[in-house]
């Protein structure tokens, strides 16, 4: 009689391990090796499995018809400001023209990418998988909400609904809502709720309640 162990691991948990220790010879080589081949490739790539099959499961992919993994390069850098010569016509103030920063991430950049590229398809979710001193990559799950297997699984047909056109363009996405300010709860984050300028249109509005 083969008695279990406990706690044993499955092969995704190994995975993920080899994925927590970046600092390792092996995973900082594999790394070096990857990141080679990905800067030889076009910026928007579709790739036929993904690069990190327990992290793909974790954001919803699922290895069925449907499914579309696409690689996304974004360059890692300040938002310049888009003036001629660096010349800012204004108050002092606003004369900054490289330490400026975008607001929102890398990633809600990437999936904003691949979503425009790919009208057709639906943006699930992203991940990162690799960086190095001029790109970050990441890898995004995308839903075609024509196809059959999508449109009768029950667990995935939401994606199917008209309103969830380019969620990505958005904020609805994980990386959107983060970048929005609403992974955050309680008294510090009341304003972002439903949105920073939705609190601020209504603080403004001017409001005589009275008993009728």
């Amino acid at each position: 009689e083969v008695v279990p162990q406990v706690g044993a691991m499955g092969a995704y948990k190994y995975v993920s391990e080899v994925w927590r220790k970046k600092q390792s010879d092996a995973f900082r080589y594999l790394q070096r090796i990857r990141c080679w081949e990905y800067r030889q490739l076009p910026g928007i790539w579709r790739v036929n499995a993904p690069t990190r099959p327990d992290k793909a499961r974790q954001v919803g992919y699922k290895a069925k018809q449907g499914y579309v993994v696409y690689r996304v390069r974004v360059r890692r850098c300040a938002r310049k400001r888009p003036v001629k010569k660096g010349q800012v016509y204004g108050k002092p103030v606003n004369q900054g023209v490289t330490a400026l920063k975008f607001n929102r991430n890398l990633r809600s950049v990437a999936e904003e990418r691949v979503g425009r590229k790919c009208g057709g398809l639906r943006v699930l979710n992203s991940y990162w998988i690799n960086e190095d001193s001029a790109y970050k990559y990441f890898e995004i799950v995308m839903i075609d909400p024509m196809h059959n297997a999508i449109r009768n699984d029950p667990r995935i047909n939401w994606l199917c609904k008209p309103v969830m056109k380019h969620r990505e363009l958005r904020g609805l996405t994980s990386t959107g809502r983060k970048a929005r300010g609403l992974f955050g709860s309680g008294h510090n984050h009341h304003k972002a709720r439903p949105s920073v300028r939705a609190t601020w249109k209504r603080n403004q509005k001017m409001s005589l309640k009275r008993y009728r």
